[in-house]
């Protein structure tokens, strides 16, 4: 039985290693191979329906990469519910990813980072704009864009230190007392976040 599991399993995997899209930073095309094979496949088993489109039929396809590095970094910053950046020219961005602090600049190589609570930085000549940022991803593309999702965000200088005082000393009682593994984790999380809070207020 357990032969017989493993040559389902690899039968999958191949399938889905022949259907998995490469990751490129380079112009997405109106519709890929894998579209084109599904579209046939639909086509051979219902031919009297259209084949539904597929997401990279929605998607635009972003500028090629240049052959020399640009002078500036292109960020889009958006939130569930706002935009705050949307094709900012900015000379740097520093990230609070879970690895460390990310400088990001123009050329830089593809990555995709998770981002933790800490502070967004964006630099534009002497100017520096600081958000706090709770947790997300960022996604930089080796054509100097970079697009940073974000769970929740606000401008450093809107917030309270007294407040994030007063949200940590309850939080890590709140820790002291939790008696189930949901509360303790709870607590956990608000204890992390205001602690960060406090370093990107006091450092």
């Amino acid at each position: 039985m357990f032969r017989h599991s493993s040559r389902f399993l690899t039968r999958a995997a191949t399938s889905t290693m022949r259907w998995r899209r490469p990751f490129s930073s380079t112009d997405l095309p109106a519709e890929s191979v894998a579209d084109s094979k599904f579209a046939e496949a639909w086509t051979k088993a219902i031919p009297n329906v259209d084949p539904p489109k597929t997401p990279s039929a929605f998607m635009t396809p972003r500028p090629p990469t240049p052959s020399s590095i640009p002078s500036k970094l292109t960020v889009n910053f958006v939130l569930p519910y706002s935009s705050e950046l949307s094709g900012k020219e900015v000379d740097m961005v520093i990230i609070p990813a879970t690895t460390g602090q990310m400088g990001v600049l123009p050329g830089h190589v593809a990555t995709i980072a998770e981002l933790k609570p800490g502070v967004l930085s964006v630099h534009e000549g002497s100017d520096v704009n600081k958000y706090f940022v709770s947790g997300g991803f960022a996604f930089v593309h080796s054509n100097s864009y970079a697009d940073i999702i974000a769970i929740e965000a606000v401008p450093l200088d809107r917030i309270d230190p007294n407040l994030v005082q007063k949200g940590l000393t309850e939080f890590t009682q709140k820790l002291s007392t939790a008696s189930t593994d949901v509360e303790k984790a709870e607590a956990q999380i608000g204890v992390d976040v205001h602690s960060a809070l406090n370093a990107a207020l006091t450092g």
